[in-house]
Formats: structure tokens, C-alpha cells, sequence
């Protein structure tokens, strides 16, 4: 098994302190987001995670695309579907992905990793879901309904798989959480998930959090490699999990098991009996572990108790 992680860190971003960083924030040259995503880097590498991501630290996961996708304007923290949606004419988290790509490479460098361990490490996209992104906004005069902006969105967000492909991601993992909700048409969703992963070679994940009685059985079925899903602090999914485990033939299941939602180190002996449920259920050959969600709630000491956790199972059920 490898170890991944869902998004986001509670990296707060720092103002330049020294005489330094403030020469360099003068002429433009501080960065506060390379240096919270450096440090969500570093963070997840000392915890034993294999594919990291960059920690998302630019808000959140619908403002941070939106406001670079035409026909959607964004403020007061409020999306809104003004016109029609299109392809943005640039990439949008592309630039934090080759940086926290950057880092770990030198990472992996000055902290002598060789052969196996090595190899395992990666970098993914995380990327914020067509219906997730439609249904967290609000319509204006051209859409009437939301199925038809869902596949705009859709088309709107290929441009950033394809951008992630060639620089090099381990993969993309597609937020959408709102496919659990009951309020997203799961055929519609179905589209735009194809819309994103048609003709992509990397593996392409989606994250799918709350509970899955509703959405479970469809959403096995979606045209992506790994579908990762909450199992620690949603207690009804591991049952859903394993009544239908069958689903998932040819799939890898992201398998949460350290709940986000508690601000508390979880028990690393209930953890352990939930993984092994999950290996009962579709092999420890199919399964990566990782938080329920993003860790942005949780302070960054106990984020990291519940990373080294799972790392720690993982090298011990391997």
C-alpha cells in the first residue's frame, strides 16, 4: 500500500519577517505560497507520505478555480454563473504543482531516498469537480438548469488535466463531493468525469467524502483508476464498502481512515481494524490510505499524528 493525502494543510501564509524578505517582498519576489506549499512538502514527507500534493493554500476549492474560469464571477467568498462557461486561456494550479514538484525532488535528493522509497513518491493534482463547482454556484441568466453548466465545466476544466499530464503528475484526483449529497444528477456527473478522463494515460482518481449509501453503487462505475472515499468518520461506508466490494474490479480504492473532522490523534488500533476491513474487503494490493479529507481544520501537530498512523500501517500491512 501507498500513503496519499486528500488536499489541504492549516499552513498559514507568512508575512516577510526579516530584512531579506522584505527587500524581497518590495520588488516582488516573496512568495508566501511557495513557501506554505514547501512547507506542506516537507510535512508530508516527514510523516512517510508517498504522493503528496501541495497543500492547497490558496483558499478554497471553488474560489480557487473559479475565479480563473470565464463566466463565473467571484466575491464575498459567493461563486456565480454569469455567462457562458469556457476553457481558461491559462492553467490555474499547474504552477504549484511543478513547485511542489520542484521541492520534492530536492527533497528526495538531500535526504539521500534511494530504490523503492524513491520511486514511490509523487506529486498529484488536486481538482475541484465540475458538478461540485456548479452546484457551489449560484446560475445568472444563461443557464437555466445545472446539467448543461456541468459539462461546460467540464470542458473548462480538461485544459488542467492535460497541463498536469505533462508536467509530470503521479495523478489527478477530481474533488466532488457533492455526489453524495443526493442533489447532482449521477449520469451528468458520470459525463463530466468522462469529459476529464477520456484519453488521459496518467491514473485519475476522484474523491467522493460523506456518506455513500445513495451514490455508492454508481460511482464505483465512473471512468476513473481510483475512487477514494471516507471510512473513519463516516462509520456506515465500510459496510457499504463491503457489501459491494465487486464494484470496484479493476479500480484502486483510496481508503480514508483517519477522520479530518476531529481535531484529536485517532486511535491507531481502530484505525488498524478499519484498514483491515478494508484489505478483507478488496486486497491491501488495491488500497491507498489516506485522511478522510483535507487536514486544513485540524492543527498541524495532530495532522501530522494522524499522517504517521497511516504511514505506519501501510508499512506494517506491507
Amino acid at each position: 500500500m501507498i500513503t496519499t493525502v486528500v488536499g489541504s494543510f492549516g499552513i498559514d501564509l507568512k508575512e516577510p519577517k526579516t530584512l531579506g524578505e522584505k527587500i524581497k517582498s518590495s520588488i516582488g519576489m516573496y512568495d508566501p505560497y511557495k513557501i506554505a506549499i514547501e512547507e506542506a512538502v516537507k510535512l508530508q514527507l516527514d510523516c512517510g507520505i508517498d504522493i503528496i500534493g501541495d497543500g492547497q493554500p490558496r483558499g478554497d476549492m471553488v474560489g480557487s478555480f473559479v475565479k480563473h474560469i470565464p463566466g463565473f464571477s467571484y466575491e464575498m467568498n459567493s461563486s456565480v454563473i454569469v455567462s457562458k462557461i469556457r476553457a481558461p486561456q491559462v492553467d490555474i494550479m499547474i504552477k504549484d504543482l511543478k513547485y511542489a514538484k520542484k521541492v520534492l525532488e530536492a527533497e528526495i535528493k538531500a535526504r539521500n531516498m534511494s530504490g523503492d522509497e524513491a520511486n514511490r513518491k509523487g506529486v498529484k493534482l488536486m481538482l475541484t469537480g465540475p458538478s461540485t463547482i456548479v452546484h457551489s454556484s449560484r446560475l445568472e441568466s444563461f443557464y437555466k438548469e445545472r446539467n448543461p453548466a456541468i459539462i461546460d465545466c467540464a470542458y473548462a476544466l480538461r485544459r488542467e488535466v492535460e497541463s498536469a499530464e505533462k508536467a509530470g503528475a503521479s495523478y489527478v484526483q477530481i474533488d466532488d463531493p457533492f455526489l453524495s449529497t443526493g442533489m447532482v444528477d449521477l449520469k451528468v456527473a458520470k459525463e463530466s468525469i468522462g469529459i476529464l478522463t477520456d484519453g488521459i494515460e496518467m491514473p485519475m482518481a476522484m474523491h467522493v467524502c460523506g456518506n455513500l449509501d445513495g451514490c455508492f453503487k454508481e460511482i464505483a462505475k465512473f471512468p476513473i483508476d481510483i475512487l477514494d472515499c471516507e471510512f473513519a468518520g463516516n462509520n456506515v461506508n465500510i459496510g457499504i464498502l463491503e457489501e459491494n466490494a465487486s464494484l470496484l474490479s479493476g479500480k484502486k480504492l483510496g481508503f480514508g481512515c483517519v477522520d479530518s473532522a476531529m481535531n484529536a490523534v485517532d486511535d491507531k488500533e481502530e484505525v488498524r481494524a478499519l484498514v483491515q476491513r478494508g484489505i478483507d474487503a478488496v486486497g491491501k494490493e488495491n488500497m491507498l490510505l489516506d485522511p478522510d479529507c483535507g487536514l486544513r481544520k485540524v492543527d498541524i501537530p495532530i495532522a501530522m499524528e494522524k499522517l504517521k498512523i497511516l504511514s505506519d500501517l501501510a508499512r506494517e500491512f506491507n
